[in-house]
């Protein structure tokens, strides 16, 4: 049970009343002087526990855990489209002092999907994105960069699979040409290729293919 303070008798009235206003355990709804509302659990005079905020200028909407006063823990968060007066679920996963962070799936409102770790609000460790475009990335990131190991899959075919430094292709890694059926693999700089060896792979089912195939290089022996 959560402990609430007795007033006295001998305080002041206004010290009374004050500590009778203190918000602590389950309450009813309760709305502040903006109008948003608030339904759940207090500590405090703090939200703590579970609880559902609605934001009145915006008609947002968490549901989920809270910790004195902030997410934490796990928890949804939803947008009201105006358009439609419909409800859509931007984030739902974990939160630590009021930031994603943990494992979550994000909705941006350019359609892009991203589902993976997150630390302190940013994408980090390992995650998977699914652009709008059809481009679909998935391994290592930090802070909100594709970093570390990882592999893109574009929509026209080609991939990438290899080092990635802050959102670019930096350092060793392989790319699949598919229209014309090569394979580039070497080193990589601020995702341009610089050295490596280029090589036929499924040329004889690419649809642009070279006109020659690349010739094969053979080791003399002395």
């Amino acid at each position: 049970m959560p402990y609430i303070k007795t007033p006295q008798k001998n305080e002041p009235l206004t010290r009374q009343l004050d500590v009778k206003s203190q918000k602590c355990g389950l309450r009813h709804t309760v709305y502040s002087p903006t109008g948003n509302e608030y339904t759940g659990e207090w500590q405090d005079n703090k939200k703590h526990g579970k609880g559902t905020q609605i934001w009145r200028t915006s008609g947002a909407i968490y549901n989920g855990e809270w910790k004195f006063g902030k997410y934490d823990g796990y928890g949804t968060y939803s947008e009201l489209l105006p358009e439609t007066n419909k409800y859509v679920r931007k984030y739902c996963g974990t939160w630590k002092n009021g930031k994603k962070h943990g494992e979550g799936t994000f909705s941006y409102s350019n359609s892009d999907v991203y589902e993976g770790e997150w630390s302190e609000g940013q994408r980090s460790g390992w995650g998977k994105i699914y652009y709008k475009n059809g481009d679909i990335y998935e391994g290592e990131w930090m802070r909100d960069k594709c970093h570390g190991q990882g592999i893109i899959q574009f929509a026209n075919g080609n991939w990438y699979e290899g080092a990635w430094q802050y959102g670019k292709r930096n350092g060793d890694g392989k790319f699949y040409y598919s229209d014309k059926g090569q394979l580039y693999k070497g080193l990589w700089v601020d995702g341009v290729a610089k050295c490596g060896t280029l090589t036929d792979c499924g040329r004889d089912n690419a649809p642009m293919p070279t006109k020659y195939p690349i010739p094969k290089v053979l080791w003399m022996q002395s």
